[in-house]
């Protein structure tokens, strides 16, 4: 597969975490952290999308490429959608990553890891899962639910997505981190979609895609990177590190 262009959008709009893509991280803002992570992927150029200019400073003075996107965006994905537009006008990547802003711990292989199932022609949308081992987690509906089964190709087929326990009975349950690769056509039909029903209920967007009858796989990677969304996440993200 071609390379892939890497978006990391990232607004100051945080309410827990004031200011929260430039805190401070041993010595350079959060928000640059995480752009390094994904240069480190290696699977292509990487952009950050904002929307203030103090982002947009950081990231020039630390190198990297960053865009300026719209205000008013709904969600995410629509400001990676006009970042793509303003990055690669010439439509050279057919694949664009999408990595949240607040992961400032996330493996490069994650970032690979949900690019991986993009290798499948008819796969429209990649993502990344690992397996719970704490009930506490399990059990919160924070932590959203994967619901697939194994596609035989290496990767799982994406069923559905909830904040509820499932499914019943024995087994693992997954737990999805919200890491996109989309092919660029299906992110276009993804932000013309309107909010679906069941997106609404679980107030989960990536069912929008699933309600359209988009085809969504995901890999499974061995534990989830810590987001940081409170002061005691930030300090724990620098004390990582501080020791590595």
């Amino acid at each position: 597969m071609t390379a892939a262009l890497v978006i990391i959008p990232a607004r100051l709009a945080a309410t827990r975490l004031p200011r929260k893509p430039l805190a401070d991280i041993c010595g350079k803002p959060m928000i640059v952290r995480v752009l390094e992570q994904a240069q480190n992927a290696d699977i292509g150029p990487v952009a950050v999308a904002c929307d203030d200019k103090d982002i947009f400073d950081a990231i020039q003075d630390h190198g990297g490429q960053a865009v300026m996107t719209r205000v008013d965006h709904a969600s995410g994905s629509d400001r990676i959608h006009e970042a793509v537009g303003l990055v690669d006008p010439d439509e050279k990547f057919e694949v664009v990553l999408n990595v949240q802003g607040d992961v400032p711990l996330i493996a490069p292989e994650a970032i690979r890891a949900a690019f991986a199932p993009l290798t499948v022609p008819d796969v429209q949308i990649g993502t990344i899962m690992t397996e719970f081992t704490n009930p506490d987690f399990r059990d919160d509906p924070n932590f959203v639910k994967a619901v697939t089964t194994p596609n035989g190709e290496g990767h799982h087929r994406a069923l559905y997505f909830t904040r509820a326990l499932a499914p019943s009975g024995e087994g693992p349950h997954y737990h999805h981190i919200g890491i996109y690769a989309y092919r660029r056509s299906a992110l276009a039909k993804f932000v013309a979609l309107s909010p679906s029903p069941l997106e609404l209920r679980e107030k989960l967007e990536q069912l929008r895609a699933l309600e359209a009858g988009m085809r969504i796989d995901v890999s499974v990677i061995d534990s989830a990177p810590m987001d940081v969304n409170t002061p005691e996440d930030l300090e724990r993200a620098r004390a990582a590190y501080r020791t590595s």
